[in-house]
């Protein structure tokens, strides 16, 4: 059987699906790409048992049809290496062995056929509970990648460690946490039309972030009671949630502060780095004197005897206060602040500061909490 794919799309989709592929798995064939040729179309998908995603694109000829199993990991090694121009398949149907033809380069791939995949279809057990709605790419991959970085990783607290996805009939709300740092991305450009929740894990969630940076593309969610499938003209998504009962986030996150901080975003992701450089790598406490016209940033490291210190300009309404943060921390929220300043808004050492970009994009509000560190003393 014979086939003749642009390389270049087939490569775009090979590198989407492989962020599912796993290195440990307890089915040796799930470190393979499942490989589908359909009346004139290829369907690559991979899974981890946990999460599948599936990818189509369109086939320049093809004179059958056909699966099979093909390493995940060696097609898109040579994907990678070879010229953005058509590639043919010839594959043996009773051996599966793989020919890849390339304009000056031939190679052979031994595969399995396709039956040996196993199939994980969404939980269907509640299928009329049901929801369903639409979103665009823009908005998922803008509110996985706002709030992912924030999530935990505490065996614990299994409901913490993904994405909370609160679906409103105006908005949609992404929350993630781990105890010491929260974040809020609420997107109301968007109306799903239905009021439903559920916790997207990490991987899924980076997936997302991934696949549908920069789409203008409509994306359907069906969501049952523990599982949810994806799709969009591209991409077919399906993976299960995590169970438990998410922490009550607007509870936590205070409606105003009395003391605010502005800054220049960049001055302040320089200090901050910079002080940080000489010391160890788990030194993570950095002490903030905050004061009207400016912000002293001090680090120190007694077991290697180091310290740095560093100020940036500032407008700040309250009087002098210490406060110390996870230096760690606060450079994930900043670098996830687009905007030129950054506002944090404070009030007293004890108590959590909240960093926002200084205006938020229209029909958005990002909200990033964190609680602070004991301090002594500056």
């Amino acid at each position: 059987m014979r086939f003749n794919v642009p390389c270049k799309s087939f490569r775009s989709a090979a590198l989407a699906v492989s962020k599912v592929v796993s290195s440990k798995n307890t089915l040796n064939v799930l470190e393979n790409f499942l490989i589908e040729v359909k009346d004139g179309l290829l369907f690559i998908t991979g899974s981890d048992s946990d999460c599948t995603l599936t990818s189509h694109i369109e086939l320049s000829d093809s004179d059958g049809n056909i699966n099979f199993c093909v390493s995940a990991r060696r097609m898109v090694d040579l994907l990678k290496v070879l010229p953005d121009q058509g590639i043919t398949f010839n594959v043996n149907e009773a051996t599966f062995e793989v020919e890849i033809v390339s304009p000056d380069g031939l190679y052979h791939l031994n595969a399995i056929s396709g039956d040996n995949f196993p199939s994980f279809n969404v939980d269907d057990d509640d299928a009329e509970n049901a929801a369903s709605f639409s979103l665009s790419a823009r908005s998922i991959a803008e509110g996985c990648r706002a709030t992912v970085f924030a999530v935990g990783n505490d065996d614990y607290r299994p409901m913490m460690k993904g994405v909370f996805f609160d679906v409103k009939p105006d908005q949609i709300v992404y929350v993630a946490t781990d105890t010491h740092k929260l974040v809020r991305f609420i997107d109301s450009r968007e109306a799903p039309g239905v009021q439903i929740s559920c916790i997207v894990p990490e991987k899924p969630a980076n997936i997302m972030a991934a696949i549908f940076d920069g789409s203008d593309q409509q994306v359907k969610f069906t969501i049952n009671r523990k599982s949810a499938l994806v799709e969009s003209d591209t991409y077919k998504f399906q993976f299960s949630f995590l169970q438990g009962r998410f922490p009550d986030y607007n509870r936590v996150i205070p409606t105003q502060s009395p003391f605010v901080l502005e800054a220049d975003r960049d001055a302040f992701v320089a200090a901050v780095r910079r002080v940080s450089i000489i010391v160890d790598s788990n030194c993570g406490l950095i002490k903030f004197k905050v004061s009207p016209e400016n912000v002293m940033v001090k680090i120190e490291d007694n077991g290697l005897g180091t310290a740095g210190r560093e100020s940036f300009p500032c407008s700040y309404n309250g009087p002098e206060l210490i406060i110390g943060f996870n230096g760690a921390y606060v450079n994930d929220f900043l670098q996830h602040i687009s905007t030129d300043q950054v506002r944090v808004e404070l009030t007293d050492a004890s108590r959590a500061g909240v960093f926002r970009p200084i205006e938020d994009a229209e029909g958005t509000a990002l909200v990033m909490l964190l609680m602070p560190m004991n301090v002594d003393k500056f």
